[in-house]
Order: structure tokens, then sequence, then C-alpha cells
């Protein structure tokens, strides 16, 4: 019995591998079975989405790099609107919460819906065999009786309807013979109780009696009646009991029957490891040997290229010598000038004429070159600038022999940045590869170049996160099959936007006009109607009309830090109107809409169209830029043309509003490039929310936050 106990220990003792939560690396605690089959504690499902929340609603983090975190405020009302600059914020109930996050296990994205962790079932067979672990783990460390007085005994059971443990005497004591406790499960001494019936999370009162083979999962007979899984195929409990059990059993029994191929297997591996270890250290030496030699090659042109220019410089500073020493010369009292007033004190005609034919000739020759000055030499080199571009393009995409494998092409239509980078790439040879491996870095031209930050994907797309805000981004893509891998692709420069992503939803509470405006059921999207609508009342109009702007604005606001967000304006739209106003501006459109509709009011520039010559420059609390007919108008400014033409732009795909409150700074950006298409100083005093005005027809659709996408799991045979 003793060699019998000993090999159980073992066998515990062996799988401890399977019993390390993947989140956390340590022992499994309260387990809970994730829907993609892949169990991690409680404590660690629960941690893993606060910090997703945390991310969703944009917290001040370290990355955020800002002075002072946001403060954000649900919208105003119209007869509370004054109340609401207060700190804290609450969303409406119909704002979605973050119930998505990557497994630990396989990296996955999955999805715990509405009822978040209470719709997972605890892994209580996973959480027995953790306890048998501990229990040999501490050997003979013993369970104490929870009913003793103190000193406790030793207990000798555990009941599991109690959830206790016992000693002889204690469970005699609170189990008596002929009632009700004395039928009571018991087990041996253990700490790990758990309830004798699986209940349903969806339904808490009622018990597990199915099995769902589309979800694989339990389910109570209320899930398949009007649940989730009505129209699901279900079998019972013991069918599916007996069915799994069998192909678990069966399964092991062919592995155990394997046993002395698995070692054999075990010992080519064991070999294959060091023929690698050897072989990695052979190619390493011959990838030296490789870069000795471009090193030499280098070295050798880098010592022909240096002495071309030395040779070429002495060259030009010989003649530079000559040519000055010759000027010189000409002095007074120097060189030739010197030597001629020598020569006319000569008194001798005879040996004058001798000597100064020669000299007057020289004489004459100096005086033409004073005349037309020329260097001897250039002192440029730019005939000499090293042209290193092909090289350096080659040596770029310097990898391995052609290993056969395509290399990916990344898809800059599918990839863009805002809070987080999508990257999506194309890949001939899909079926071919194993994996890709994904790198990145921060670009920065004043300091030296950073390294490559990579990422191993399974698929062809993937969600980058924790980037910096306003700076630019290199992305590249390789491909691997086995050990080979494919040359990078081209890089793909992302700029991330100037400042972290603000989350909101369209209020539709203030300000919403139900007749003109349509809003969709996850508040992100809203159409104008309202062209409809005077058509209808076309026949009531026999003088001079005009219609006005219906508003819509976020539900959150803000009066601190920096945020960004974005919108795309549907190609279609008369006239649309996106940025910030302050609550008290709000509230003055919101209760006189026509008013502010006026043709004589100009929300881009804060006054009167009528009275051009009201200051351009004063500080206002909104601003608001006009879009329509796939066209961006740029609000008149006194520092550039007026001209329609400098200020109509092409619409973006996609309108980015960067809103700084400690600087009053308002920005519009061109999304595709990250560029600023206009900005101007905005009264940040009051709370500031997200607005938006719409005339004739119309849609904005707000820019969707990037996520990794859901995973589809695959059936069960």
């Amino acid at each position: 019995m003793e060699g019998d106990a000993s090999d159980s220990q073992v066998t515990i003792k062996n799988i401890e591998k399977e019993l390390i939560c993947p989140a956390c690396k340590e022992l499994f605690t309260h387990p809970l079975i994730l829907p993609c089959q892949h169990s991690v504690c409680h404590k660690c499902v629960k941690e893993l989405l606060l910090s997703l929340d945390d991310s969703f609603n944009d917290v001040a983090s370290d990355s955020s790099n800002q002075s002072s975190p946001r403060l954000r405020l649900t919208s105003p009302s119209m007869d509370k609107i004054d109340k609401i600059n207060r700190p804290g914020w609450k969303r409406n109930s119909l704002t979605p919460r973050p119930t998505t996050f990557p497994c630990p296990g396989c990296e996955h994205d999955v999805d715990l819906g509405e009822r978040g962790v209470s719709g997972l079932f605890r892994n209580f067979t996973l959480e027995t065999i953790v306890e048998r672990y501990r229990q040999a783990a501490r050997a003979a460390t013993a369970i104490m009786c929870d009913l003793c007085k103190p000193p406790p005994q030793e207990s000798t059971k555990s009941c599991m309807d109690c959830s206790a443990s016992y000693c002889n005497e204690c469970f005699k004591i609170y189990h008596p013979w002929g009632t009700v406790k004395a039928q009571h499960e018991y087990v041996g001494p253990t700490t790990n109780f758990r309830p004798k019936v699986l209940m349903c999370p969806e339904h808490e009162t009622e018990r597990i009696n199915m099995y769902c083979e589309l979800c694989r999962r339990p389910v109570c007979h209320l899930c398949k009646l009007g649940g989730n899984h009505s129209n699901h195929r279900v079998t019972t409990m013991s069918s599916a009991y007996k069915t799994l059990k069998e192909k678990l059993s069966k399964d092991i029994d062919f592995l155990i029957g394997k046993e002395s191929q698995v070692k054999s297997q075990i010992s080519e591996l064991n070999l294959l490891m060091k023929e690698t270890e050897c072989n990695g250290e052979r190619a390493k030496e011959e990838a030296l040997a490789h870069f000795e030699k471009l090193f030499e090659i280098l070295e050798d042109r880098k010592s022909s290229v240096l002495k071309a220019i030395d040779a070429s410089k002495k060259l030009r500073l010989d003649k530079f010598h000559t040519q000055m020493e010759e000027y010189q010369g000409l002095l007074e009292n120097n060189g030739l000038v010197g030597y001629a007033q020598e020569v006319l004190k000569e008194t001798d005609q005879s040996c004058f004429v001798q000597t100064a034919k020669q000299l007057h000739l020289r004489i004459q020759k100096a005086t033409e070159s004073l005349k037309s000055f020329r260097p001897a030499a250039q002192a440029s080199f730019e005939d000499y600038v090293v042209n290193i571009s092909k090289q350096t393009e080659v040596l770029g995409e310097l990898s391995f022999f052609s290993s056969g494998i395509d290399i990916p092409e990344i898809n800059e239509e599918q990839s863009k940045v805002y809070n987080n980078a999508l990257i999506d790439w194309h890949h001939p040879e899909k079926d071919k590869a194993d994996s890709y491996v994904l790198e990145y870095r921060k670009i920065n031209r004043d300091e030296e170049m950073i390294s490559w930050n990579e990422i191993e994907v399974h698929g062809t797309s993937k969600v980058v996160s924790n980037l910096e805000s306003n700076s630019p981004y290199a992305f590249r893509v390789r491909a691997y099959r086995g050990s080979i891998c494919s040359p990078c692709s081209r890089e793909l420069i992302l700029h991330t936007p100037p400042a972290p992503v603000f989350s909101f939803l369209f209020d539709e509470k203030c300000g919403y006009n139900t007749e003109h405006l349509l809003l969709n059921l996850k508040r992100d999207r809203v159409e104008s109607r309202a062209g409809f609508n005077v058509l209808l009342a076309a026949e009531r109009i026999q003088v001079g009309h005009y219609t006005s702007l219906d508003y819509i604005i976020g539900d959150v606001g803000v009066t601190k830090g920096k945020h960004f967000w974005a919108c795309r304006v549907e190609p279609y739209s008369y006239l649309v109107k996106v940025g910030v106003a302050s609550s008290d501006k709000l509230q003055e459109w919101l209760r006189s809409p026509r008013d502010a509709a006026s043709p004589r009011y100009e929300q881009d520039s804060g006054h009167d169209s009528g009275s051009e010559d009201a200051c351009f420059d004063s500080s206002q609390p909104f601003t608001l830029v006009t879009i329509g007919m796939k066209k961006f108008f740029i609000p008149k400014s006194p520092t550039s043309s007026n001209e329609p033409e400098n200020r109509v732009l092409p619409m973006p795909t996609s309108i980015g509003i960067f809103l700084d409150c400690d600087k009053g700074k308002v920005s519009f950006y061109d999304m595709d490039h990250m560029k600023c298409l206009y900005e101007r100083q905005v009264d940040c005093s009051h709370t500031m929310y997200p607005a938006f005005a719409l005339m004739g027809s119309g849609g904005i659709q707000l820019e969707e936050t990037i996520t990794a996408k859901y995973l589809e799991y695959e059936e069960d045979v």
C-alpha cells in the first residue's frame, strides 16, 4: 500500500504543469472554464476584465503622457445643465461594457457575453485535482477538525454537505444516527468542497441536466426551452458523460499503449536538440564569416575612397599654394614686383633691355590674371559623395537563401491606427506558412535606431496596443514555415493620434430631435431625415424658408487633459458640422435652435456673418467645421487667404478632432494621413462635449475603436 501511495504522489507531482494558471503562473484557485475551453483562476478573470475596463475608459496611465487625468462627465440635461460641472462620471446604462479579453492560454479573444464572469462554469474537476496535488506536496501536514475546541484534533473525514472537516468524536456529535445529517455525503479529509449538483449560471435555481453540442457546455432545460440554446442540438448529461468518457478513456489507453513509441520519440527529440545546438552554432559561424567578408569589402572600399579623397585634396591644395605664391609675388617688395623694382634700378641700357623684355611679359601675364581671377581648383567635393542608397536597400533586405516562402504584403487599405494599430497582410502562399512574425518600432530620427518589437501571429492580421501618442511607427511582416522564414515585407509607416482616444456615444436624451434624426441601437451612428419632412410640408411653403440645424452631442464631457476622437461623414451628406462646444453654449443652441440656425449666424467663426469686422481671434466656447457635398470647408481666418479655392478641400475618409483643454486649442485632422487641416483657440473654461449638427440628408458614423476580432470556435466531433 505504501508503494501505491508513493506512485500516486509521483503521478500527481508529474502533472504540475497542467495545474498552473496561464495568467498568474500559480496553482489554480477556483478555476473557471472560458468559452475557448481553457481554465483560468476566478480572480485572474476579474483582474483581466478590470484592466480591460480601465483601458476602455481611457483612464490616465503612464503611456498617456498627460500631466493631469481626464475628468469625464455625463451629457447635460436641459434643466440641470448648470449642475453637471462636478468630478466623477457615470455612463448611460445602454453604454456597452467590455466583456472581451485575450485568453492567457491561447491568446485568442473570448467573449463572456452580458453575464460576464457569472456566466462561466467553475471547473470543479480541476479544482479537486489541484487539491490532491496540494495534499501530496505538503505530505505529512494534517487537516485539522473545524469543530473541535482548542487544541483541535486531526480530522478523519470531511462532510461535503456541511463543507467542514471532523474528527471521529465531532462527526458523531454533529451527525447523530437516525437524523437527516446522518445521510450526508462524507469523504476523506479535504479542504476542497464543491456542490453536489451543478447549477445553471443563466438560471441559478435550475440544475444542469443537458449538454449543448454546439456550444460544448452543460445547460439546463430552461436554456433549451427559451434561452440562448433553444435552436441548438443538445443531448442528455448521462449520454454526454458516457460518450466523452469513452472517448477520453480510449485516447488515454491508446497513448499508454504507445508508451515505448513515445519514449523512442523523446530520445529522437533529444538527439535532434543536440544536433540543433551544433547546427545552430555552425550556422552562426558561417553567418559571421559572411559578415566578416562584407566588412572586409567595406573596409577595402573605405580605404580606396578615403585615399582618392586625400589625393584629390592634396592636388587641389598644391594648386592653391602655387597660385597663392604667384599672387603674393605681386605685392610690393615681394616676389615678381620686388624683382621688377630692382631691375628698374639698372642704368646700363643694354643690360636693362636684355632683362626687362622677359620680365615685362611676366608682368603683363600677372596683370591679365588680376583682371579675370579664377581659382586654380574647386573647393567643393560634391563629386566625392558616396552613393549608398542602392546598397542600403540591398543590405536592408539581407536574408537567407530563398526558402520557397513568398514575401507577405501588408494591406495598406485595411491597416490603420486609432486607439490601437490594426495591421492586415496578404500572403500568396498562405497555406504554406505556419505562422508570421509582425515587427514594429517607433521611428525616432533624432536618436539612435530603436530595436524592433516582435509578435508571433497565427493569422493574417494583428492588433498592436500600447503605442505612444503622436508618434510614427514602422511595421513589417515575415512568414515562417517550420524553422525557415521569408524575407520581411516592405515597411508600412503609420502615425498614431496626437492624444489618447476619447470614447463616447451619441446622447439620445439631450437635444436629440427624434423627428429629424435617426439614431441606431449602438448609438454610434446618426442619420438626418430632415429633407423628407420638408418635402412633405412643401405645399404649405409660399414664402422664403430656411431649415434649422439638428444638433446631437456626445454622452461624455471633459474639462481637462488631451483627447482625440474621429468620425466618418457619409459622402451623400448635404451639410454636416463636427467639433466641440461647451455646456453653456449647448444650452443656448438646444433651447433656441431656430435662432442659432439663422442664415446670419455663422458657427464656424463664432460671430454674426453680417458683421465681418468682428474679431476672428477672440476665444470662443465652441468650434465647428462644415463638411458637405464631399468637401471639407476651412473656416475664415485673418492670417490666411479666404478665397474659396483655398478654403475648400476634398472631404477626408475619416475626420479626427484633437481637443487640448489645458492649452485651449482644438484641431481637425485627416485621419488617413494624420495631417492637421485646421486648428484654433477655444474657451475650455466650461465642460466641453463632442458636438455635431446635420441639415438635409446626411449621416455621421463614430470611428469604432480597434479591438481583436472574436474567436470563432471550431465544433467538436
